[in-house]
């Protein structure tokens, strides 16, 4: 019988039942793919994160949703992968930052963690920012959303961005039109697939507080309906708004999952790549038996 440290992880929290849940499972080496994903359904999270020994960094990480997709990207699930380690005593005392190396997919990143104020918090770099070309016709993006075309603002423009994974990210009006969208799943999908993106990050940005947003993320390409926290999106739209010139110190705190009832707060600072920082609370560990 094979056993493994399991349990659950909430990202980008301070507290217990908020923020986004990770499952995480440890030592997963000797699992076969076909076992990771069944797993990921057992769980039927967001994501699940299996843990595994590298020869190119410090650790592997592998993630899947709960319909089997494999998560590519450095979001919560490996910022959460890393929080936890360091939560069960993993990483060492962490009185000082320490950088470990992840391997993720082809990449092989870095990650800081430390101690600040009593609580663990990692910082994750990501790639630099990509752009692929921007949507010029809204009517369609705005049907997809239910949304009126007015919503749909166009500066900047609707467009894929890219720090590790290219998702859409639309602008609209404020904070109630995010909390108004209605995604139709076929219809997404099938501007996500045109544009060359995996998921949609729909956002309120006001340049009279231009160092927070609020969002809420979609993405039908990998099962996943609506995410509380997606590292994968809030770096790019960092990037995007510093490009465009709406974000003159290079920092963002950006709120999501508030509308599923998970308020997460994703702090992002461009040096000048996108840095994601975040903290963790541990609510479930236990033992998987296969």
């Amino acid at each position: 019988m094979l056993e493994l440290v399991a349990g659950l992880i909430d990202v980008f929290a301070d507290e217990p039942l908020t923020g986004n849940p990770l499952a995480v499972v440890e030592d997963a080496d000797d699992l076969s793919e076909t076992q990771m994903r069944r797993i990921a359904g057992e769980f039927n999270q967001a994501e699940t994160t299996f843990i595994m020994r590298s020869h190119r960094a410090d650790r592997k990480l592998r993630s899947f949703t709960t319909s089997g997709a494999e998560v590519v990207g450095a979001g919560h699930n490996a910022l959460g992968a890393w929080l936890w380690l360091a939560e069960q005593g993993k990483l060492g005392t962490l009185h000082s930052p320490s950088t470990f190396r992840q391997e993720i997919g082809a990449d092989v990143l870095p990650i800081a963690m430390m101690t600040v104020g009593g609580r663990i918090v990692g910082v994750m770099r990501q790639a630099p920012l990509t752009l692929l070309p921007a949507l010029n016709d809204v009517v369609p993006l705005a049907q997809a959303l239910s949304l009126p075309v007015s919503d749909i603002l166009t500066s900047p423009p609707p467009r894929p961005a890219d720090t590790g994974v290219a998702h859409l990210l639309v602008r609209v009006r404020d904070i109630t039109s995010v909390d108004s969208a209605k995604p139709a799943a076929d219809a997404l999908l099938s501007i996500l697939r045109a544009a060359g993106a995996e998921g949609c990050y729909i956002y309120s940005h006001d340049p009279a507080s231009p160092e927070e947003a609020y969002a809420r993320f979609f993405n039908p390409t990998v099962g996943l309906w609506e995410d509380a926290a997606t590292g994968t999106a809030a770096g790019p739209l960092a990037a995007y708004l510093a490009q465009e010139g709406v974000l003159p110190k290079g920092k963002l705190a950006i709120e999501q999952g508030t509308k599923m009832g998970r308020k997460s707060i994703l702090k992002i600072q461009l040096t000048p790549d996108p840095e994601l920082s975040g903290t963790g609370v541990v609510v479930m560990r236990g033992t998987i038996r296969l």
